[in-house]
């Protein structure tokens, strides 16, 4: 009698069942399957101990680092207090803008037109200050000056009758010269703008020419540039011509435009009198 080598009903370690588990092959399953196991703790774990890690580093990174914004991170309520206690802000008043426009500034012939308004001092030397007169691109030396309440008395001719009769307070005198050239500035002081203003459509000539400071007499006994004019209470007078004493004829032009020039100054000057005090009001309120 003999068997097949291997065959059914014998196992590995003599004769068995058929249906008899490999203990063998299952154990060594359970030994894969611990080992897969402890690998994956292992990994597990140390991810675990890394991100604790962070958050210790963060922690400590907060807690130390001084400034404003990680305290109050770290510790809102010690840093920052609850709105519930702050008092309530106070209501900012809307601004409000006038629909007036404002007043337009002073006219500083307002102040030249009354001798109420217009009291700053007044004289030679506070009318034409300095050493000469520039007007039009020209400039002219400075003469003499004269200033009298008797205004007759600086006149030749009618004007004289006329500046008294409508009440002149003063007649203030200056001479300028260039080249062969002199003009004689008169201005007449007046209360008020109507009678300045009387005076000058009153005009008759002459303004006396005024010599000296270096200037020779002019203008006596021959033939002169003359002109008259008014702003505000001032009625002011030129009279030009040559120092050689010859006549100013039709067709000269020195000596009318030396006239001229003359004018203009007095009227920049008397203007900037008005422009002064009109400042000044406004600066006082």
């Amino acid at each position: 009698m003999s068997f097949g080598q291997g065959g059914p009903g014998w196992g590995p370690g003599g004769p068995s069942a058929p249906d008899t588990p490999d203990w063998v092959a299952l154990a060594e399953r359970a030994e894969r399957a611990r080992a897969r196991r402890r690998r994956w703790l292992m990994i597990g774990g140390g991810a675990v101990a890394t991100a604790v890690v962070a958050a210790i580093v963060a922690t400590a990174v907060v807690s130390e680092g001084g400034g404003g914004g990680a305290e109050a991170s770290a510790r809102p309520s010690e840093s920052l207090p609850s709105t519930e206690s702050l008092p309530p802000s106070p209501e900012q008043p809307e601004p409000t803008f006038s629909e007036e426009p404002p007043p337009p500034p002073p006219d500083p012939r307002d102040f030249l037109s009354s001798a109420e308004k217009d009291t700053a001092p007044l004289g030679a030397g506070t009318l034409f200050p300095g050493s000469s007169m520039t007007a039009n691109g020209r400039t002219y030396q400075k003469g003499a000056t004269a200033s009298t309440e008797n205004c007759a008395a600086a006149t030749q001719g009618a004007l004289g009758t006329v500046l008294t009769n409508n009440g002149c307070r003063e007649l203030i005198r200056v001479t300028y010269r260039r080249g062969g050239i002199a003009v004689t500035v008169g201005v007449a002081v007046f209360d008020d703008a109507a009678a300045a203003a009387k005076a000058k459509d009153q005009y008759r000539p002459n303004i006396a020419s005024l010599p000296g400071a270096g200037v020779p007499a002019f203008c006596r006994g021959v033939t002169c540039h003359t002109s008259a004019n008014a702003l505000g209470r001032y009625a002011y007078f030129t009279i030009a011509g040559y120092t050689g004493g010859r006549n100013v004829t039709t067709s000269d032009t020195a000596a009318p435009q030396a006239g001229r020039d003359a004018a203009d100054f007095a009227f920049a000057r008397i203007l900037k009198r008005g422009q002064e005090q009109a400042a000044a009001s406004v600066a006082e309120g």
